[in-house]
């Protein structure tokens, strides 16, 4: 899914797989953090009534997540170009904080 299509969608559920220091810089507003590596433990976390949005920087690893989670029977969705694509397309990123972020 494009980044302009996905950030006009309120029911997805977006899911950020990036490492903790990469959240930390900057993601999307509303975002679930869940490291790629810990989603075999947290799948359980995962809503089964709405697609999810797989995020990462460039859209590499939420493809692998996504598959993933295709073949495990969740409606899911990867950000193409991640959130490298996100900024472009000039969308907003945000810390805990709430002040803007960025794309590490």
């Amino acid at each position: 899914m494009d980044p302009v299509t996905a950030s006009g969608r309120d029911d997805l559920f977006l899911l950020d797989v990036r490492e903790p220091g990469e959240w930390q810089a900057g993601h999307v507003d509303g975002a679930t953090h869940i490291p790629m590596g810990d989603l075999g433990a947290a799948q359980g976390e995962l809503p089964t009534d709405r697609p999810i949005l797989c995020i990462c920087r460039s859209g590499q690893r939420s493809a692998m997540v996504t598959g993933a989670l295709e073949q495990a029977g969740y409606d899911a969705e990867n950000l193409e170009g991640g959130l490298l694509a996100w900024v472009e397309a000039r969308l907003p990123l945000v810390t805990d904080d709430g002040t803007p972020g960025r794309v590490i």
